[in-house]
């Protein structure tokens, strides 16, 4: 895709040897209507093509993490992040809604990592999970562009690895939020490809 910010943007990291698929915060207050993150529109593009990527890397013995945000009752353990998103208290311990809860089914020999801020590497085990694995390529999906998959995809590059962001497979509460985002991650941060160049590295692993 074409940089907004000028021919001295958007190189290419490229794909390395060693795959994982991140599903980030791909949870039902995004893809439910009347849940307080909700895609309206979106949704059922990033399911579809969440489950897609998903069933080729399992295909290809790519390793899966998910992440979930999950707080203390009082969300102490939040920070100043819930004062910013008070919509966050929906992911507190004992929060009606089952807002929480995974929008699609992981494997049984998937990981799951839990977290408290945007980022999932801020405070969690998931670089050191990756590196355990031999990971060198970040495959990102989930939501939000604008949230958790940017600041995941940032950090991803911050800690060494090779983010790609999959365009179809995360979403954002409006297109431009969605599109815009990619834009600045692609100039900056990570390499934005199409779900088909995706299923392709994937598959064609040897």
């Amino acid at each position: 895709m074409s940089s907004p910010h000028g021919s001295n943007f958007a190189g290419r990291v490229g794909w390395g040897s060693r795959p994982a698929v991140v599903v980030v915060d791909l949870v039902r207050a995004y893809t439910d209507a009347g849940g307080p993150f909700f895609l309206d529109g979106q949704q059922d593009r990033v399911l579809a093509a969440t489950a897609d990527l998903l069933a080729a890397a399992r295909a290809a013995a790519v390793p899966v993490l998910w992440t979930v945000v999950r707080y203390a009752p009082d969300l102490a353990d939040g920070g100043f992040f819930p004062a910013k998103v008070p919509a966050l208290a929906c992911f507190a311990e004992g929060a009606d809604g089952g807002w929480g809860e995974l929008a699609l089914a992981p494997a049984a020999d998937d990981a799951l990592v839990v977290k408290q801020h945007a980022s999932a590497f801020a405070g969690t085990s998931l670089a050191g999970s990756l590196r355990a694995r031999g990971v060198d390529t970040v495959v990102v999906a989930g939501v939000s562009t604008s949230g958790c998959v940017r600041a995941t995809a940032t950090d991803a590059l911050a800690e060494g690895f090779r983010p790609v962001v999959v365009r179809e497979a995360c979403g954002d509460r409006s297109e431009a939020l969605h599109e815009n985002n990619l834009a600045d991650l692609d100039a900056k941060y990570a390499d934005v490809v199409g779900l088909a160049d995706a299923l392709t590295h994937l598959g064609g692993r040897d």
